[in-house]
């Protein structure tokens, strides 16, 4: 275990001692809080697949509950802006799977707004919105997925302050630029303010719709690479284990919106690298599309527009987990 990992699971187990005499919900955050190293996403507010059945068809049980938004009252999170926080269906899933031994990451932001980051006025009002979300699904792992422009600086102060004092597990996944480029300037540029500001995040790059040449699955390994070299210059005092232990990746399964396929050959060469490389974290978009239902089709959230087999994609990471 990387020193990255053993000081996030020390921060972790002093979060748990001091929640120990606390008694809540059947969603209460769970008296320990596993690393979290595998977790696909899932769009929640959809109906099906649910958690559950996920984790039954595949025994994959950590997963990435996608997004959290604001609301028309502005700093109000909700499922997708617009369902309440506290939704059955939703918090069911979520403590059926905590019964199967499961966990989850709440995500917030994503490809459409309200950006909860951005109607939220102030470090403090962002910091209880989160806190509001994590204590209604018991998760003490939040990730932040930017593809919009955001008060970065506000933004890693209520994440510093969720760090150091629930000692939550933080991330942000941030857009790849070019294979060999890696992150876009503003994805560097919100990690520097990070930096600056104490905050240690895991990294992770979503490893989709940007300009290549070459092999798909080479691509994403290169970006994934120039990705770490960028942290490289962030945090110049880590190792470059250290580095890799903060770096995750999130591939698109099957069709990506900008035209390239990820396929399962390419999945296994990503797998690979990340498993020689001991890296931090693996996800992808998204299990909801993990299955064949529309193969030869094109962009789809319901399915990945190739020949597959249902979950296939999920099983094939788990091999990281």
């Amino acid at each position: 275990m990387s020193r990255f990992r053993r000081f996030w699971t020390a921060l972790v187990a002093i979060a748990v001692a001091v929640s120990l005499g606390w008694a809540g919900t059947a969603t209460a955050r769970p008296a320990t809080a596993a690393e979290i190293s595998y977790a696909p996403y899932i769009d929640i507010t959809r109906t099906s697949p649910t958690l559950p059945e996920v984790a039954a068809a595949t025994g994959v049980k950590q997963f990435t509950l996608a997004f959290v938004l604001g609301s028309h009252a502005g700093c109000d999170p909700r499922w997708g802006g617009t369902i309440d926080l506290n939704e059955p269906r939703i918090i069911d899933q979520i403590t059926e799977l905590r019964a199967m031994g499961g966990d989850v990451i709440i995500a917030s932001g994503g490809a459409l707004g309200p950006y909860l980051e951005n109607v939220c006025s102030s470090a403090d009002a962002l910091y209880d919105a989160y806190v509001a979300v994590l204590d209604a699904t018991g998760a003490n792992h939040l990730d932040v997925d930017v593809e919009a422009s955001i008060p970065h600086t506000m933004v890693n102060t209520a994440l510093k302050r969720l760090q150091t004092e629930r000692g939550t597990t933080v991330g942000y996944t941030l857009r790849i630029q070019g294979q060999d480029y890696g992150m876009d300037p503003y994805s560097v540029q919100i990690l520097r303010d990070a930096a600056a500001q104490g905050l240690e995040p895991v990294v992770n790059p979503m490893l989709m719709n940007f300009g290549y040449t070459g092999d798909w699955g080479a691509a994403m390994i290169d970006a994934a690479e120039a990705g770490r070299a960028q942290l490289a210059t962030i945090w110049p005092d880590k190792s470059t284990a250290e580095l890799n232990a903060m770096l995750g990746v999130t591939p698109m399964i099957g069709h990506n919106d900008t035209g390239m396929v990820t396929t399962q050959a390419h999945a296994r060469a990503l797998l690979a690298w990340a498993q020689a490389q001991n890296i931090g974290f693996i996800g992808f978009w998204s299990a909801g599309r993990d299955n064949g239902g529309c193969p030869g089709g094109g962009v789809s959230p319901s399915c990945s527009g190739i020949a597959q087999s249902d979950f296939e994609f999920t099983k094939l990471f788990a091999a990281f987990a």
